[in-house]
């Protein structure tokens, strides 16, 4: 492999990790408040359809980006509702949720585009633009420097670089101030939490919010950046990889920038390398695609070690009297 394949890689790398860091993200925080979140999917799901119907419709990709992450947000809400309030099997109410969104976005889909259940391709300002950054083309004559920066630094959309900076964004919010301190301590013994006078309730709704939002974003990504319109399942899997990732990181967001990392970065060989050649036999097309999925269980099953979640996860909390 050549510098300028690596860097088209690499280049891929970080376009394929987007959305499944900003679903890692999503799930730290639900679970680090102690709400299971397998719904991550679902959420994903329906914010790429809204945000693919309202871009098309109105031929702007922010109000697609609003909508993508209302609908995302609404989901949050039921998931809460169902786990917090009523304290609920949060396992089955974020399955539910993927249920819901699958069958729903087809449906509403074809009802009104009548396409077989995707949206019209997007263009234009329906679609987000990439950056590029000053001099990005001016220095590509500089060797490997120029390259570097035009290909892979420079010519990403916004919500790439809003992935990335989201890594320090949630390490300094839960690590470093007072409300991520109370949310870690509810994900671990929301009683205490409730004695010093703190809502757990609150809190916990405050973190499936924010899932909410970053899934939004997430699933707007995947229809309005990394593909040109909605199409069925078009997250893939990408919100259970996104849960594996999260396990792999520990409940850490450094780490899970990394773990993200990874499986784009399996997926973007995956992608650039399809039929490929070994001189004695071609691996299949089929192969290709799902060795992302393949070695991300084996590295789950064989490298992680013993990652321990929040104690009182999947716990609903019930106020002593």
């Amino acid at each position: 492999m050549d510098y300028a394949t690596l860097l088209q890689v690499l280049d891929s790398t970080f376009r394929l990790a987007t959305p499944l860091l900003l679903a890692c993200l999503a799930g730290l925080y639900s679970e680090r408040a102690g709400i299971f979140d397998i719904g991550l999917e679902g959420k994903m799901l329906a914010a790429a359809f809204l945000s693919a119907a309202v871009a098309f419709v109105t031929g702007s990709v922010w109000l697609g980006l609003l909508a993508g992450i209302a609908a995302s947000m609404l989901l949050s809400i039921i998931h809460g509702l169902a786990s917090i309030t009523f304290r609920g099997n949060q396992l089955i109410s974020g399955v539910a949720i993927n249920f819901l969104a699958s069958g729903l976005t087809v449906l509403v889909a074809q009802a009104w585009f009548a396409q077989g259940g995707r949206t019209p391709s997007l263009s234009g300002a329906g679609r987000f633009s990439p950056w590029e950054w000053p001099f990005a083309e001016a220095i590509i004559p500089v060797p490997v420097v120029g390259p570097l920066y035009n290909e892979l630094i420079s010519g990403h959309t916004a919500i790439v670089y809003l992935a990335l900076a989201m890594v320090p964004i949630s390490w300094y919010v839960l690590f470093r101030t007072r409300f991520g301190l109370r949310l870690r301590a509810v994900g671990e013994n929301p009683a205490a939490v409730d004695t010093a006078g703190v809502s757990v309730v609150g809190l916990r709704f405050a973190a499936v919010a924010i899932c909410g939002v970053l899934c939004g974003v997430a699933g707007a990504y995947l229809a309005t950046s990394l593909q040109a319109g909605f199409v069925k399942e078009m997250t893939a899997g990408r919100g259970y990889i996104a849960l594996a990732a999260l396990i792999f990181a520990k409940w850490r967001p450094w780490y899970a920038l990394y773990a993200c990392l990874l499986f784009g970065f399996l997926q973007a060989i995956a992608l650039r390398f399809q039929n490929l050649d070994l001189g004695l036999f071609t691996v299949p097309v089929e192969f290709m695609d799902a060795l992302p999925y393949i070695l991300t269980v084996v590295i789950l099953a064989g490298f992680v070690g013993k990652a321990i979640p929040p104690r009182a996860g999947g716990e609903p909390y019930v106020k002593e009297r």
